[in-house]
């Protein structure tokens, strides 16, 4: 078996999204014994017809394989995806019109990674830029949470987050932060342009460096009696807003 948690991939969604959109990346997959039913079977079956090894697994190896955590069963090898560097972000960048990019400060909880991943997927986020220290990284537990996303959105890990700010800055992208104290209400803002949108950590907020690079801040008005949202529900709410604008105007 594997000997790393970082090139695992487990849960049903997770790795039957890595068959359907990399299939070349998926190395093995163990299957539970003695689960048997119409899920597993379909995924076995995927998996042969792209030339992977299947096997059988008790479950406590799985569970020794990949720790405590809901693997439906289900562990797969993969080839890990390349980590992109400033080098990559930025030539990917010039073959796109209009960025939309997504910016972590902070984010440290791997559940948190996986879902903001999850979510910059389904909102056609070209990157996904963390700093290399006060991050998650993304292991298992992030691939699970992010139900194959992590497979398919590049992850930036830079040593300086703020220095990456300002070369997005410099190559036309706006770089807007979302911030509860803001004067301006996303709804308000205009995103649809080149655009890097930063959330802090839950509770913590953007750092004070990385919210003085931002060109402008936005919040999100709360109606209710809490004082914020989830980070991923956050930038669920935001990434959708700015393309909600974009479509607006003709183009995406």
């Amino acid at each position: 078996m594997a000997d790393t948690k970082r090139n695992l991939v487990y849960g049903l969604h997770a790795i039957g999204a890595v068959i359907e959109r990399a299939p070349e990346r998926l190395l093995e997959l163990w299957i539970a014994e003695p689960r048997d039913d119409a899920r597993t079977r379909a995924l076995t079956e995927r998996a042969r017809a792209v030339g992977v090894r299947v096997q059988s697994a008790g479950s406590g190896a799985l569970d020794k394989l990949v720790g405590e955590v809901a693997h439906q069963g289900v562990v797969a090898a993969v080839r890990p995806l390349k980590a992109w560097d400033e080098h990559d972000l930025s030539a990917a960048l010039s073959q796109i019109e209009r960025p939309l990019l997504l910016v972590l400060d902070g984010v440290t909880d791997p559940h948190n990674l996986g879902a903001c991943l999850r979510t910059a997927d389904a909102a056609g986020v070209q990157a996904v830029i963390i700093p290399k220290d006060r991050a998650a990284v993304v292991d298992g537990v992030v691939r699970k949470v992010a139900a194959g996303a992590a497979e398919f959105v590049p992850v930036v890990s830079v040593t300086n987050l703020a220095r990456v700010l300002g070369m997005l800055k410099q190559g036309g992208v706006w770089v807007v932060g979302l911030d509860g104290a803001a004067e301006q209400s996303v709804y308000q803002a205009d995103l649809a342009r080149p655009l890097a949108l930063v959330l802090g950590a839950e509770g913590g907020g953007l750092r004070r460096l990385t919210r003085e690079r931002c060109d402008f801040l936005v919040r999100i008005p709360m109606a209710g009696q809490v004082e914020s949202l989830n980070v991923s529900v956050a930038a669920g709410v935001a990434l959708f807003e700015a393309r909600r604008q974009a479509a607006g105007t003709g183009k995406s």
